[in-house]
C-alpha cells in the first residue's frame, strides 16, 4: 500500500520568513517541507476546514518474508 503522491508546487517566501520556518522545525526535528505542511494543517483546522490525517508512513526495516532474499539465501 503506497501512499498518494504528493503535489510538488514552488513556494516564494521572504528569506526573513523561511529562516524562521528552518530555525522551527530544527526545533521540532523536522524537515522545512514538513512544518509547513504543520502549520498549514494546524491553520486549516482553526478556520474549521477538515481535512483528512495524513498518511502515516512506516519507519524502520520492512518485515521478514517481504520478497527480498538475504545474502547467501538460495
Amino acid at each position: 500500500m503506497s501512499e498518494a503522491p504528493k503535489k510538488p508546487f514552488a513556494l516564494r517566501l521572504d528569506p526573513a520568513l523561511y529562516d524562521a520556518l528552518q530555525r522551527c522545525a530544527a526545533g521540532e526535528l523536522r524537515s522545512v517541507n514538513a512544518q509547513i505542511e504543520l502549520m498549514l494543517r494546524e491553520g486549516l483546522g482553526k478556520r474549521g476546514v477538515k481535512l483528512a490525517p495524513p498518511a502515516m508512513r512506516r519507519r524502520g526495516r520492512p518485515p521478514k518474508g517481504d520478497g527480498m532474499k538475504d545474502e547467501g539465501e538460495e
